[in-house]
This record gives structure tokens, C-alpha cells and sequence, in this order.
């Protein structure tokens, strides 16, 4: 199989980070890693040798880091020195040779619904309403009327969320408060920007964490990472009602590859995956892309990520991206998220309407939407000031993985490839097109 290689020779790209992703072939590892030191002659370090701590540190010792449970090595080459590494490809077993991309947590549309928990002031008089929720307010009124008009047809045949009191809507609608099953024991990764570990609701639950972006610590300073983690693996009983997560008795993976500002890079994301496989995590979740354009082909090196973790038992899902603004404008679905074996996540209001910005399976040969959640007016977690509400497909994406890690403990033989198809087998059929919702809306096992 001959590679596909890096074409330019010029200084990183927007959008890049001057370093490149190397896919080495699973049999032969060996044959690829000699040719990266004696041909382009780089120093390569194994993330094996880092299980205990950061791994990120490898790059200030060597000029490229090894993944061993995915055989991908990210390295850091100049730009002179580029034919070096495309002559690697040419002459050994190296599959391919791409561009390190810079991601990011997907940004969030404004809230269309306000919250459900906190009293409200007195409306009469608008005191003790401050600006930023008037404003807010306000824009979540106009974004409900644009997609009433813009889609009129009637919402699916599910039982209607009267209350959000003791549950929020997103857990209602996916029937996770109706399961008896609460992901007992299945652990499950969250790629994000870390997690707020001094927050009373994960007091006591089992969590390992690991940073993956330099110079921070796991420690949320963003409150994106913590919100997935809470909507994924929140408490059956928080502090405060309602109940926001979906698998309270799962074990938590919170790998920090985001940093506190929402960026990272696709090694960053890569060596979250690598260190989820090698732990044996059944699901990786990941709310975090880059956008892509019509016609933009998915990456070669993350398909075969997506299909090497199934391989291996673990199944990875992945924010579709919030680019659209229905129903004017659609946008295809972001990377990773685009690659056939990472499952895209799209995001329904509550009245399981494709979400506004939600993102659209338009490119083919990959880039499909493969299942829908909750993703609109979601309340979890968040640092500080403990709850938040907010929109997007990244609020949608760990609903998806914490109803995986249910069925993951219903059924021991429930691992990647086959988790994969009980969730889109079991998936709520919705009256929406395939290319916006997939299978449909993720669904609890009974």
C-alpha cells in the first residue's frame, strides 16, 4: 500500500500546527519506526513509557512521539526537511503522512431555553434580571420562533417533558431515567478540557485523569470539559436538582487535550485515544472538531484510528460541529467526526427538532450523521458556579456516550463494532432526514 504523503513544503498552514501525523502498519511497526530514524532521522519517544504520567513532555526530548496502542506517531519535522519524511513514506511501510490539524471545543450557540433550575425575579418589573440574561433571553426567543417556522412539522411521538424538576429533558427524552441500568464499572473517556475535580458531585467517584496539553493541569478552566463529563457520568443524586447525567456509576477518563482557551491539536486528541484503548475504556467521547468544507475528504490517519479502537473494544464519539444556521445555511460534519468509523452526534431541541446549528451529513463517502441527542438548553456541570446551561453538539455527544455505557454494562459482548450497532439498532426512528439525525435519537436500554 503506498502512503498518502504531505504535498507541501512551506511553513505550517492556518488551521495547522507544523507537525505531522505518521500512520504505521499494525504488523509491522518496526519496519516503519527505523525508517522515521534512519531515514528522516528523528528521535521518537513511546507513549508506553508514559502511562504513569503526562506524555506530552516527550516532545521537549524527542522530535516525535510514538502512540503504541494506535501505531501513529505525531513528529515535528522543519519544513526544509519535509522530503526526508515524504522518502519514508516512499521506501517503507509507512501508510500514510498528514498535516497535525488545530481543533477546538466546538463553540457554543447561545441558550434558546432558559434554565431550568434557578428561581426567576419578578418579571412584572424586570428587577434583579441582569443584561446578559435579558439579552439572552431575548435571543433564545427569536431562535425558537426561527426554527418553529423554519421546521413546522410535528415533533416525534415521545412522552413530552412536562418538568425538568427532578431530571432534566435531555435524560428524559433518551430514557435514562427509566433504565435500570446505571454504567456500574464501564469506563468512560472524556477528551475535553479537563474536569473541575473539586466539584461536590464527582466527591468520591472513581476518576482518572491526565493532561495532554502543556503546561496545564487537568483542573477545568474553560467549563466545557466538565459540563460533557457531567452530562456523560453525572451523579444519580447531585447536590442540586435536577439529576443531568446519564451513567452515574461509571468510571471516569477525564483527558485534558484541550486547553483552558478550548484549542488543541489532533496529536493531542490522538494520544487522549491512545491512552482511553490502553486503559480499556469501551467508549471515548469527544466534543471537539474542526470544520470542514463540502467536498473535503476525512482523515485517513483517523478512520483508521476509529477502526484500530473498534478493533480493540472501544468505540469513539464525536461532536457533528455547530457551523449550520438552519434553515438557511447547512454545513457538513467536522472532523474527526467525519470519519466512517467515529460516530457523529447530532444535537435536537427539546421538541426533537434538528437543533439550529446542528451540522449535516453532506459529504459523501463519510462525513454522515450516524445517531442524534440532546444538545439544545442542556444543563450539567460547570466550574464555579457549579451548573450551566448551554447549546451545541458537544452537549449532544455525551448523552450518546453515557447511554453507550449503559448498554455496555447490560451486555458484556456490547464492544465496538457491536456497541456501535446496538445504539443505532435501538435508536428512537425520528420524522427528520437521515443526513441530519442518522439512526435517530439515542435511547436507554431497558
Amino acid at each position: 500500500m503506498r502512503a498518502e504523503t504531505a504535498s507541501a513544503t512551506q511553513p505550517p498552514q492556518p488551521g495547522h500546527t507544523g507537525r505531522y501525523l505518521v500512520l504505521l502498519p499494525e504488523d509491522d511497526i518496526k519496519t516503519g519506526l527505523s525508517a522515521l530514524k534512519s531515514v528522516a532521522g528523528l528521535r521518537v519517544a513511546h507513549s508506553s513509557d508514559y502511562r504513569d504520567g503526562s506524555s506530552v513532555g516527550a516532545f521537549a526530548e524527542a522530535d516525535g512521539l510514538v502512540l503504541d496502542a494506535l501505531q501513529v506517531a505525531v513528529v515535528a519535522t522543519p519544513p526544509g526537511d519535509l522530503h526526508l519524511l515524504n522518502s519514508v513514506a516512499a521506501g517503507s511501510g509507512v501508510l500514510a503522512i498528514e498535516p497535525e490539524r488545530v481543533v477546538h471545543a466546538f463553540p457554543d450557540s447561545k441558550v434558546g431555553i432558559p434554565s431550568p433550575v434557578p428561581s426567576l425575579p419578578n418579571a412584572s418589573t424586570g428587577a434583579g434580571w441582569s443584561t446578559e440574561y435579558l439579552r439572552g433571553y431575548r435571543d433564545g426567543v427569536n431562535s425558537v420562533l426561527d426554527r418553529l417556522i423554519g421546521d413546522d412539522r410535528p415533533a416525534a411521538t415521545l412522552p413530552r417533558t412536562e418538568s425538568e424538576s427532578e431530571a432534566t429533558w435531555g435524560l428524559q427524552a433518551v430514557r435514562a431515567t427509566t433504565t435500570r441500568w446505571t454504567g456500574d464499572g464501564i469506563r468512560v473517556a472524556v477528551l475535553d478540557t479537563g474536569m473541575d475535580l473539586t466539584h461536590p458531585d464527582f466527591e468520591g467517584r472513581a476518576i482518572e485523569a491526565r493532561s495532554f496539553v502543556t503546561g496545564e493541569e487537568v483542573q477545568d478552566g474553560n467549563g466545557h470539559g466538565t459540563h460533557c463529563i457531567g452530562t456523560a457520568c453525572g451523579p444519580l443524586l447531585p447536590h442540586r436538582l435536577p439529576r443531568y447525567g446519564v451513567a452515574g456509576n461509571a468510571l471516569i477518563h477525564a483527558g485534558k487535550v484541550l486547553s483552558d482557551r478550548g484549542s488543541g491539536s489532533d496529536g493531542g486528541i490522538l494520544a487522549g485515544i491512545d491512552w482511553a484503548v490502553a486503559a480499556g475504556c469501551p467508549i471515548v467521547s469527544m466534543s471537539l472538531g474542526a470544520a470542514v468544507e463540502v467536498g473535503t475528504p476525512f482523515s485517513v490517519i483517523f478512520e483508521q484510528v476509529g477502526r484500530r479502537a473498534l478493533r480493540a473494544g472501544t468505540l469513539i464519539v464525536a461532536a457533528a460541529g455547530n457551523d449550520s444556521r438552519r434553515p438557511d445555511q447547512l454545513c457538513p460534519v467536522g472532523h474527526p467526526a467525519n470519519c466512517p468509523s467515529i460516530m457523529a452526534v447530532a444535537a435536537l431541541d427539546p421538541q426533537l427538532r434538528v437543533a439550529w446549528f446542528s451540522c449535516a451529513g453532506l459529504n459523501p463517502q463519510g462525513g454522515q450523521v450516524d445517531i442524534a441527542a440532546p444538545g439544545v438548553a442542556v444543563y450539567s456541570a460547570w466550574p464555579g458556579t457549579l451548573y450551566n446551561t448551554i447549546n451545541g453538539t458537544s452537549m449532544a455527544t455525551p448523552h450518546v456516550a453515557g447511554i453507550a455505557a449503559l448498554i455496555a454494562e447490560s451486555d458484556p459482548d456490547a464492544r465496538g463494532s457491536a456497541l456501535w450497532a446496538r445504539l443505532v439498532q435501538s435508536a428512537h426512528r425520528l420524522d427528520r432526514l437521515g443526513r441530519d439525525v442518522g439512526a435517530g435519537l439515542v435511547q436507554a436500554p431497558f
